[in-house]
């Protein structure tokens, strides 16, 4: 079992800058692929971008490749969102998840625990 709690949401400007970070409990953090998801209103949930268990693979949407970076700390049990040159249409809820380490999913179902999501709105 995982725990998620994200934090680092909030307000900004078109152009900036926000980093997200998302905790997780427990000691076996480092067997899970961690992913990023966002959710716009009245949109569905979308893929934003994963990390695979040891940071050596990455996977982003096409709408944030290079403006946004995943990285993560095995050893704080923490996996980030840096985005960059942030837009409006980046404004979304935005969830971490844990999946199984042996693969970097883009769907939904392919993870297993969720946290409660960090709302980030991006003005014009």
């Amino acid at each position: 079992q995982v725990q998620l709690v994200e934090s680092g949401g909030g307000l900004v400007q078109a152009g900036g800058s926000l980093r997200l970070s998302c905790a997780a409990s427990g000691r076996t953090f480092s067997s899970y692929t961690m992913g990023w998801f966002r959710q716009a209103p009245r949109k569905e949930r979308e893929f934003v971008g994963a990390i695979s268990w040891n940071g050596g693979s990455t996977s982003y949407a096409d709408s944030v490749k290079g403006r946004f970076t995943i990285s993560r700390d095995n050893a704080k049990n923490t996996v980030y969102l840096q985005m960059n040159s942030l837009k409006p249409e980046d404004t979304a809820v935005y969830y971490c998840a844990a999946g199984p380490r042996y693969t970097i999913r883009r769907e939904r179902t392919g993870y297993d625990y969720w946290g409660q999501g960090t709302q980030v709105t991006v003005s014009s």
